[in-house]
C-alpha cells in the first residue's frame, strides 16, 4: 500500500510539473529549447549573409556592362596591363587607339576576324559550347542534364581532360569572350577568371547586340605594342585607314590577333602569314597568293608605340 501511495505521490508531481507540449523537462528542456532556436537564428542569418554576398558578387565584383550600350571606353584592363608591364622594365607605352564606328570599317575585316576568330559568332549567345565540347573531348549529350548518370560522367572525365591538358587547351574564346577579357580582366590565367569571363559574356550579349559587340571589340582589341583597335592598326601598318583595308590587308590584320605581341605585319610576321592565308582560302576559295605585306619604316619597327624613358 505504501509503495503504490508513494509512487502516485510522485506521478502526481510529474504530472503538475511537467513543462507544456513542445518543451522539454524542467530546465534542461529548456535550455535545449533556446539552444536550438539559438542555432536557427546563426543559420537563417548564415543564410542571409550568403544571399547578401551572393547578390554583391554578381551584380558588383563581377562587371556588369550598363554603359557599354551608348558609351565607347577608351582604357580597358588589357591596356592598363600592357602600361604596367611596361613600366616595370623601365618603358613609358604610348597608347596608340582611334574610334571607328562599326559602318565605317572595312566589311573585309569584320569578315576575316569572324572567319579566324569566331565563325559561329551571330549562333551563339556568347559562349560556342559546341567548339568547347570540341576541345575538352566532351562524350556527353548536347543538352547537358544534372540528373543523367552519362552526363556527370562525361563532365567527370571533361574536367580531369581540362586539368591534364591545360597547357594545350587553346579555349576557344568567342570574340565576345575575348571582349570581356580585354574590358575587364587581362591576360592572367585561371579557372576563376575563365569563369566570370563566361559570365560577362553572357550579361554582354544579353545587354548589347552582336554588331555593338563587333564594334567595341574591333576599336579595343589588340594589334601590337601599344596599338588597340583597327584604325590604329591599318595606319600603322598599311598607312591607310581601317575604312580602307583591302581583303589581304584585312586577313593579315586578322592573322595577327592571336599573337599580336609576337608576330603581326612589323615583327616576325611567320605565323602571321601563315594564319594570313589559311584565311584568305576560307574568304576567296581558288584565289591567288596575296601580294607581300608592305613593312613598316625601320624607324618605327623597332619600338612601335613605346618609347624609352629620358627620351
Amino acid at each position: 500500500m505504501s509503495r503504490r501511495r508513494g509512487w502516485s505521490l510522485r506521478a502526481a508531481r510529474g504530472w503538475f510539473l511537467r513543462p507544456p507540449d513542445g518543451e522539454g523537462v524542467g530546465d534542461g528542456g529548456q535550455g535545449v529549447s533556446r539552444g536550438r532556436l539559438r542555432w536557427l537564428r546563426v543559420l537563417l542569418v548564415a543564410a542571409a549573409a550568403a544571399m547578401v554576398l551572393s547578390v554583391i558578387l554578381v551584380f558588383v565584383v563581377i562587371p556588369y556592362p550598363w554603359t557599354l550600350g551608348s558609351r565607347n571606353p577608351h582604357r580597358t584592363a588589357l591596356m592598363e596591363q600592357r602600361i604596367r608591364e611596361a613600366r616595370l622594365v623601365g618603358d613609358t607605352l604610348l597608347i596608340r587607339q582611334e574610334w571607328l564606328p562599326l559602318p565605317e570599317i572595312s566589311p573585309n575585316l569584320v569578315r576575316a576576324v569572324i572567319v579566324a576568330e569566331d565563325y559561329r559568332f551571330r549562333e551563339h549567345e556568347g559562349v560556342d559550347w559546341v567548339s568547347l565540347a570540341e576541345e575538352v573531348e566532351w562524350t556527353g549529350d548536347d543538352e547537358f542534364k544534372w540528373r543523367s548518370p552519362s552526363d556527370l560522367a562525361a563532365l567527370v572525365r571533361a574536367l580531369r581532360y581540362v586539368r591534364s591538358h591545360q597547357d594545350e587547351l587553346r579555349g576557344r574564346s568567342t570574340l565576345t569572350q575575348q571582349l570581356a577579357k580585354n574590358l575587364y580582366f587581362g591576360t592572367e590565367r585561371s579557372f576563376l577568371r575563365k569563369a566570370l569571363e563566361l559570365v560577362v559574356a553572357r550579361r554582354l550579349e544579353r545587354r548589347l547586340g552582336k554588331d555593338r559587340i563587333l564594334e567595341l571589340y574591333l576599336n579595343l582589341v589588340e594589334w601590337g605594342p601599344g596599338i588597340f583597335g583597327a584604325e590604329a592598326a591599318a595606319q600603322r601598318y598599311f598607312g591607310t585607314s581601317a575604312r580602307e583595308l583591302t581583303i589581304a590587308q584585312a586577313a593579315a590584320l586578322a592573322g595577327t590577333l592571336p599573337h599580336p605581341l609576337t608576330s603581326n605585319p612589323a615583327h616576325n610576321p611567320g605565323q602571321m602569314r601563315w594564319r594570313q592565308e589559311m584565311i584568305l582560302d576560307r574568304l576567296v576559295p581558288g584565289r591567288e597568293p596575296p601580294p607581300e605585306v608592305p613593312q613598316p619604316d625601320t624607324a618605327r619597327v623597332d619600338s612601335p608605340g613605346r618609347s624609352r624613358r629620358g627620351r
